[in-house]
């Protein structure tokens, strides 16, 4: 367990949500939150739980899904190691929003309600971190439905491949099926399979059963910039 808070203090402190933050903040967090494996398939949350506060995935993958209009569940987004999500009632915070599935065997810090409360007595600018948590989400979520708008197929896919890339993680694997990829860039299955044929073709991705490969960023971005 000590291996596993050294490494969600690692994680957090690396992570978009901690770096502008007061220093001291992800040391707290992550000694006072629960650790908790997760195997393959469970359920982090589920769109409509009741049960608030945050959580941040410090190693393994999850797919996030939403409910559209028409009742059909899709893949918004892949989360890696470092991503954190969640609110509170505090902040007007209510139901989950999302549903959240493990793609791998996940190692996750959960902040209940109680505990950020509980931090709170010591550090009340924990509210200013959850507060810039939901900030950050609100950005992701903005920048998501402009790429929808406003970039082509093969732009989209070469854009959320790259935004989905750990820093300086070279090689980087994405145990995301092609399905859920279509989903999350609003094309078909074929349409994604095409242009991913092609990135592999260029060498810039490698397709296995279950997995997409990152093998050149470089070469993805140059398809994200090719059409601008």
């Amino acid at each position: 367990m000590a291996n596993d808070r050294e490494l969600a203090l690692t994680v957090l402190r690396a992570s978009r949500w901690m770096i502008p933050l007061p220093q001291g903040l992800a040391e707290l967090l992550a000694a006072e939150g629960a650790l908790r494996r997760h195997d393959p398939g469970s359920w982090l949350q589920a769109e409509g739980d009741e049960a608030a506060g945050v959580m941040v995935l410090v190693q393994g993958a999850a797919e996030l899904y939403g409910r559209a209009s028409n009742q059909k569940d899709v893949c918004l987004a892949y989360l890696k190691s470092g991503a954190a999500w969640g609110q509170t009632p505090d902040f007007g915070g209510g139901p989950r929003l999302a549903t959240v599935i493990c793609a791998e065997p996940c190692l996750v810090l959960h902040l209940s309600d109680q505990t950020l409360r509980r931090i709170a007595h010591a550090r009340p600018d924990v509210w200013q971190a959850v507060t810039g948590l939901l900030y950050l989400q609100l950005g992701v979520a903005m920048q998501w439905a402009a790429d929808l708008l406003a970039l082509g197929p093969r732009e989209r896919i070469a854009t959320r491949l790259l935004s989905m890339m750990q820093a300086g993680a070279p090689n980087d694997v994405f145990h995301l099926s092609q399905q859920s990829l279509a989903e999350m860039v609003g094309l078909t299955r074929k349409t994604v399979n095409l242009h991913l044929a092609a990135l592999r073709d260029e060498g810039a991705v490698q397709l296995e059963y279950g997995r997409i490969r990152i093998l050149d960023a470089a070469r993805l971005q140059r398809a994200v910039t090719a059409q601008a």
